[in-house]
Order: C-alpha cells, then structure tokens, then sequence
C-alpha cells in the first residue's frame, strides 16, 4: 500500500521528515524503473528482424564531441537516398547515435532517451541490441556529453565492415570497397584543426578518399548539436544540413556548410541590427559577404547598415549595380523604413530612389 505525501506532512519531527524524504527518493527511483522497463518491452515488441522493406544504409559514419566547446556531432553518407534521415540523431546535453546498415530507426531516439536517464552509451546500446534479433545486421554508434562512446559491428554486416573508437568519436563503416575506411577517417579527426564541423567533414572526405561505399555516392548530412539543452531545440541545433541526391554529396555538404557559416555572419548581423548595433552588425554582414562576394543579398544588407551609419558614399555603388540587376531591391527600400529598418534622413532615401 502506498501513502499520499500529504499523510506525512501532517507530522512535523525530524525523523518522519526523513521518512517522507526516502519515500520521496524511492518514489523518483521507481518512476526512473517504469520508463527504462517501458521502453526495453517497446523495443523487444517492436524490434525489426532483418527483412527485404527493411531500410538499407551501407554506409560510412562519425559521432564525436568537440572537448573544448562540448559541441556533439554526427554525420553520414552513402548510395542511399536521404540518409540523413534515417541514420544520424542527436539531442543537446544528451549526445548523438548513428544506426545504420540495415537500419532500426528506433536505436537514435531510443538510445537518446536511455542516455538521457542516464546510462552510459554502452549501457544503453546493449540494452537495445539484447532485445533486438536483427542486431547481427546492425552498424550502431552511440556517444554522450561526456564523450564516451559505444559501438556494434554486427557479425553480417557486410564487408567491408568495421569500426574504430577513439578520445570524444567513434567513426563506423559497412559494405566499403576497402577495410581502411575507418582508419582513415579515426586518423584524419585526430589530426585535423578547427571546429568540431571542419574536423567532421575531414573526417568524410578521408573516408572516400580512401573508396568509401563500393556502389558509389548518393546522399550525405550532418547534425550538431549544443553541449547543453536551453530547451528550446531551435536554439539547441547549431547545425542540421542534408543532401539527399548528388554524385558528389560530400563536396555538396561543404559547400552547405560554407553557406551556413556565412549566414550565421548574417543572422548574427541581424541580431546586431535589432539592438540598434549598426557598426557590429556593418561587420558581421561584411564577414558574410567575403565569404560570398557575389550575393546579392549579402550585398544588400551590408549596403542598407551603411546608409544606415551615415556612408551614403559607400553604399551609392552597391546598391546601384544591385538595383541594375533587379529592380525589386529599390522596391523593398521605402518597406524597410515603414519597418524602421533603415533609419537614414529623407534626402538619403530619395537619392538612393533615383539610382
């Protein structure tokens, strides 16, 4: 028989203070209990056995944590389409899974949800592939926010098939025209300097380098994520980029991840404008544009942060070929001063009119 709390807040002596902390303590452990058991009854009823509409995804893949900044990441590819979806999971504070081979969805946000509740990566990856009859033909890395990490290579995968754990990664690979895949891939995020997208990114390039998936490229994708959860999965996700059908995926993904850098200049330079910060925002539309020169949109917004810190003069040129080029962006001009975006005189804007 089980007690109301309110019983034992009737009573006001230390030691039934205790008792009620202790039932307290035992109450959260139980409730702890019920969702694990849950979840690994969910997994033994809905655990996929190898079958033909099984989805495939012989691939190569990477789990890490950058160990400065905490950031944890996955990424993929393979001659599947729209990998992205279905391998690579990730949550904020928590860590990243891939799951691939012949694929069980269920181990990214099952694995997430255990190493939530605190197990470690190799608890719960064992925990899953105990319930899992298929887990011969599954290819599964898991890894948290402290940087442990755990992987299976099942006994059918096919080959070439492996894996390699290293400090903060793990990096895993199935049906390769060559056994060095993983190697190569272990040693090129090792070496590699930068940010935790630059050294996940050489560690893909590594990997086909040295042949990748036999039957060719198709798809590619990466997920970053915080080290740690503001709860708001909008603000959690640093990176989530796709390439769902390409001949070169990973040549597409950099380009994306080039792009994404640039506009993270631009929605930073946003930020600046809301604050009134218009020098800071003037720098951080012109970092983006360096890294864009061509685009027209680029160009605009750090020409619009110029009118608005009085450099009529330096704006005239921009805006003049921008507006040569399309005449919608002199149209938007008297919508960003109803919007109090511009913020320039009226003598300003009627030269900036007749451009």
């Amino acid at each position: 028989m089980s007690l109301p709390c309110s019983f034992f807040l009737k009573f006001n002596n230390p030691f039934k203070i205790h008792i009620f902390e202790t039932y307290k303590s035992i109450h959260q452990k139980m409730k702890k209990i019920s969702f694990l058991l849950s979840l690994l009854i969910s997994q033994t009823l809905f655990s996929q056995v190898y079958k033909k509409t099984e989805p495939l995804a012989h691939t190569f893949s990477i789990v890490a944590r950058d160990s400065i900044t905490g950031e944890m990441g996955a990424a993929v590819q393979s001659h599947w389409f729209s990998v992205g979806s279905s391998v690579i999971y990730g949550k904020a504070g928590v860590g990243v899974v891939a799951t691939q081979s012949f694929i069980n969805p269920s181990y990214g946000p099952k694995g997430l949800a255990l190493m939530e509740q605190g197990l470690s990566p190799k608890q719960a990856l064992t925990a899953l592939l105990e319930n899992d009859k298929g887990e011969s033909v599954r290819q599964v890395a898991m890894l948290n926010a402290q940087g442990e990490t755990a992987t299976h290579t099942g006994s059918q995968c096919i080959e070439a098939a492996g894996h390699r754990q290293g400090s903060n990664f793990s990096v895993q690979a199935n049906l390769m025209l060559n056994n060095t895949v993983w190697d190569a891939m272990a040693t090129a995020f090792e070496t590699t300097k930068g940010t935790l997208a630059e050294r996940i990114l050489a560690a893909m390039k590594a990997a086909q380098a040295e042949g990748g998936d036999m039957r060719g490229q198709q798809s590619a994708a990466i997920l970053i994520v915080k080290a740690n959860s503001t709860g708001n999965s909008w603000q959690d996700t640093v990176m989530d980029l796709r390439v769902e059908d390409n001949k070169h995926p990973i040549e597409e993904l950099e380009r994306l991840m080039k792009i994404h850098q640039a506009y993270n200049y631009m929605n930073d330079g946003d930020l600046a404008m809301e604050d009134g910060n218009s020098k800071e925002a003037e720098r951080l539309y012109l970092e983006a544009q360096k890294m864009f020169p061509q685009n027209v949109e680029m160009k605009f917004w750090y020409a619009i942060n110029l009118l608005n810190n009085n450099e009529y003069k330096k704006a005239k040129p921009i805006l003049k070929s921008i507006f040569k080029e399309d005449k919608n962006w002199q149209i938007l001009i008297p919508r960003l001063v109803k919007s109090n975006l511009l913020t320039t005189n009226k003598k300003v804007i009627k030269k900036v009119m007749k451009l």
